[in-house]
């Protein structure tokens, strides 16, 4: 497809010129840039422009969705336009930093500590909720537990306690191996620090409270300097100062030691000089600190709870968009290991239905097909704990749904504070969520629930349906002269409206109508796992379908096949996605994980080349899950039919459980 050079001099004005351009570069889907001032950028002139899917911006960089195999072409135009050098991903993503603020940078710090090893903590939770309904009284039975009825369930639940308190009881490993990792040192000895914390010879901190009251807290006598020999189970703050200091004294030593010495040396001596500081300074210091501001919140709490559920409910939405809400997931871990529960999680849970319930509402306000799909399907993801497809591709759009979310989560949370109800871990939000909470509490909690699913709902129709009342009463005093609806009969004795109806749907039907063939192309699963819809991909330009319809897998494997008989149309040289072409012309992107370009190839293994033939079936390309997982990149591989491909009639998705090259994921009816 031939670019046009006015389209992307239009792009190049519309961020504000080649003069507000400090770096662009582009991966296989969108332009990124960053900008000197994202203030300067026309939104509405990129809208207009019919290279351009869409935008948004993240992590200080602005990034223009463009689409597979066409981005290539816009870049290496605008880098021709604007006189500009070739950047890499790492160039921007370094410039874009720079420009966040101190603030900004240590939440992006925290989510990239914690975000890694949330799997692990979100199946904590879910499994210690069953716990809780197999041990919770009152539950099954008046005043007695599933277990106290039914004793042979009892060592079963013993068994899943053990299972799900081993995240939290070892924590500081796996905070020790994702923060050394974050600050550039090895995450193996990262994993040894947290343990060290943690190790049994040391008075475990769950314990420490009373062996203060009855004066037995054991101590270390270094020369008279006694020092106290406490673990620090469940703790964030003293694992996380320590692995920083790990991990800069580990690049320290690195560049000064000779090759030959350095097993001898660098591990040995860092890890000596650390736990020793963390025993003595790092740990008594920081503990100090976490109990403080554990004691600050609980007397916030206390004192002023419906003031706490209020703001903290209310604006946790607005944490999502701005994602500070990273950092409270240290809150979390902090008030479950020295309180025993959370009570900022219900309220998170509550939200996540909040800004599901108005997404949904916006189905029954919006006429256009593809935003009330959209609507539908983000709303089912923020209602299993995902609302970030729900937020940024509804709500924030319309901004009313988002607002209305928030009164909602807000008169939740103060129901949730003024009754004291409590998380005992920190699993899926949204609906699931009640599993966290402490079982004597689900009944307020549904309460709250029912809460945040109809006022959100219900303000956002009243609301939305008047506000289109009123613009399509403007209209028609604007167009007074012409016909509100027009009717056509067709040949076959079919009567349909021509006003107030999506354009799409309205060539749709006439296709329906009409006797012409329809040739349907069926592509099967390229990687077995379980295929879910574009809204749950945690990118705008994939949830928003801004580069076309599609589905997405959530693998189980590492090896992706051909869909089809195809031609390999182009291989990204990161090797984390390919372009297929059917005989048809249709063309498929398949992209492996998302922001995966950033990790260069590594963990990618690509078996074919562009230009090449492929049979249905046949591997196209292997990936290393581990690589990615630690890096901390969702596998989640949208697979693409990119817009502006004029064979294409519609396309069918089917979601579920998956196997590669055994089931159809998506059917695409072409015209002629």
């Amino acid at each position: 497809m031939a670019i046009d050079k006015k389209q992307v001099e239009e792009i190049v004005r519309a961020v504000g010129g080649k003069e507000n351009i400090e770096a662009a570069t582009h991966c296989v889907t969108r332009l990124r840039f960053a900008l000197y001032d994202e203030s300067k950028v026309d939104t509405e002139s990129l809208d207009q422009n019919d290279l351009v899917k869409g935008q948004f911006s993240s992590q200080g960089q602005f990034q223009v969705v463009i689409g597979p195999g066409l981005v290539d072409k816009v870049y290496d135009e605008m880098i021709q336009i604007t006189g500009g050098d070739r950047s890499s991903k790492d160039d921007v993503k370094a410039v874009a930093g720079k420009k966040q603020n101190p603030i900004q940078r240590a939440i992006k710090t925290l989510s990239d500590i914690f975000i890694p090893i949330l799997p692990a903590i979100i199946t904590a939770g879910l499994l210690l909720g069953i716990n809780n309904i197999l041990t919770g009284p009152g539950i099954f039975f008046d005043g007695k537990s599933l277990v106290d009825v039914y004793p042979a369930w009892k060592d079963l639940a013993s068994i899943i306690n053990t299972i799900a308190s081993t995240a939290f009881t070892f924590l500081p490993a796996l905070i020790g191996w994702a923060a050394v990792k974050r600050f550039g040192g090895s995450p193996l000895l990262g994993i040894v620090l947290g343990l060290i914390l943690v190790h049994p010879d040391l008075l475990s901190a769950y314990g420490y409270a009373d062996a203060v009251n009855n004066g037995t807290v054991p101590t270390w006598n270094l020369f008279g300097w006694e020092i106290e020999k406490i673990g620090y189970q469940g703790q964030v703050l003293p694992v996380l100062v320590s692995a920083y200091l790990l991990a800069k004294m580990e690049i320290f030593l690195n560049k000064r030691v000779h090759d030959s010495i350095k097993l001898l040396v660098v591990a040995p001596v860092t890890l000596l000089i650390t736990g020793f500081l963390a025993f003595t300074i790092i740990g008594p210091v920081t503990f100090a600190i976490a109990n403080a501001i554990t004691s600050g919140l609980i007397y916030v709490y206390d004192s002023y709870a419906a003031l706490g559920g209020l703001i903290y409910g209310g604006l946790y939405a607005l944490l999502v968009i701005t994602g500070m809400h990273h950092t409270f997931l240290a809150v979390d871990v902090q008030l479950i290991g020295s309180q025993g529960g959370t009570f900022l999680w219900p309220m998170l849970a509550l939200s996540n239905i909040a800004q599901g319930s108005a997404a949904l509402a916006m189905m029954l306000v919006l006429r256009e097909k593809k935003m009330r799909g959209l609507a539908a399907t983000s709303s089912v993801s923020a209602f299993l704990g995902v609302t970030e497809p729900a937020i940024f591709g509804v709500n924030i759009r319309y901004r009313y749904p988002f607002i209305f979310g928030m009164i909602g989560s807000a008169i939740g949370g103060v129901l949730l504070t003024m009754n004291n109800v409590q998380a005992t871990s920190i699993g899926v939000g949204g609906v699931p969520g009640f599993l966290s909470i402490f079982p004597n509490k689900w009944g307020v909690f549904f309460i709250g629930m029912a809460i945040v699913l109809v006022v959100p709902f219900v303000l956002t129709v009243i609301f939305g349906r008047a506000k289109m009342r009123k613009e399509d009463r403007n209209e028609s005093n604007e167009n007074v002269a012409e016909p509100k609806a027009a009717t056509s009969q067709s040949a076959s004795g079919v009567t349909s409206a021509t006003t107030n109806t999506d354009p799409n749907q309205r060539t749709r039907s006439a296709a329906q109508v009409g006797d012409e063939a329809v040739n349907t192309l069926e592509i099967m699963a390229p990687l077995t796992g379980q295929a879910v819809s574009l809204e749950q991909v945690p990118d705008p330009a994939f949830a928003e379908k801004q580069m076309g319809e599609g589905v997405a897998i959530e693998p189980s494997g590492n090896v992706v096949v051909a869909p089809f008989d195809a031609q390999v149309a182009h291989v990204i040289k990161s090797k984390h996605a390919i372009i297929l072409e059917h005989a048809s012309g249709l063309q498929v992107l398949i992209h492996v994980g998302i922001n995966t370009v950033s990790l260069k190839g590594e963990g990618f293994n690509m078996h074919v080349e562009a230009g090449e033939h492929v049979k249905a079936g046949q591997k196209l390309l292997e990936f290393d899950r581990k690589v990615i997982e630690d890096a901390g990149y969702p596998l989640i591989t949208p697979i693409i039919i990119p817009d502006g491909q004029d064979m294409v009639e519609r396309v069918e998705v089917t979601t579920g459980d998956v196997t590669s090259n055994q089931n159809g994921v998506l059917k695409v009816h072409l015209k002629g």
